[in-house]
């Protein structure tokens, strides 16, 4: 820790905390089950995922240190508040984005004090990494979050942008590093939607 008065120390700290009220006006492209008219915000979607990943810790194919896995879900979006939220399907702006999210990252953390600075980016680069326990088991819920809410809300937006059921596979897919369980669920899921016609099946024409 540097020499920085505890004074200091706070008036840099609440910086962020003031900065990341941003994250409030980041539009995903999910919709609120309980307001389908309105889509969610990329804070609402970081408190949901955190607070999934206490729920469902025990179906983690690891032992994970679930602490570490809701701060890393917890900062893993503020980045959006630059660099903006990407569509999953979206393959094309999916590969700027990483430029766009160290940018941002360096940034919005580097107004902390230089060891808290640290400490988040390094939390940060562990969760886009994906390749520890926690990472794994976190980014497997960042990306089931969405999917279950377009299930339970009739697939809104997997309607409105014409998502087949083989891109939803795909896309995941990766949930299985993180839980086998959790992925065999969403695999049930994703046909059910499909069976619905929430999701188009592959031979079907865009038109």
């Amino acid at each position: 820790m540097s020499d920085m008065s505890a004074v200091e120390r706070l008036e840099k700290q609440l910086a962020l905390v003031v900065e990341i009220d941003q994250l409030k006006a980041v539009l995903r492209r999910t919709r609120v089950k309980s307001d389908a008219g309105r889509l969610e915000n990329s804070a609402e979607h970081s408190w949901q995922v955190a607070l999934m990943a206490v729920l469902l810790q025990e179906h983690a194919n690891e032992a994970v240190d679930v602490a570490k896995v809701v701060k890393m879900l917890l900062i893993h979006d503020v980045v959006e508040i630059d660099a903006g939220d990407t569509f999953v399907y979206d393959l094309e702006a999916a590969k700027l984005q990483p430029e766009k999210e160290l940018k941002a990252a360096k940034r919005i953390f580097g107004l902390l004090p230089e060891d808290q600075r640290d400490a988040l980016m390094a939390l940060w680069f562990e969760f886009e990494a994906g390749e520890t326990p926690e990472a794994r088991y976190g980014k497997a819920l960042d990306r089931m979050l969405p999917m279950l809410l377009n299930y339970h809300s009739e697939g809104q937006s997997w309607k409105e942008y014409g998502v087949r059921h083989d891109q939803a596979l795909k896309i995941n897919s990766k949930i299985e590093k993180g839980s086998v369980l959790l992925w065999e669920k969403v695999q049930t899921m994703l046909t059910e939607a499909a069976e619905k016609g929430w999701l188009k099946k592959y031979n079907e024409s865009d038109d």
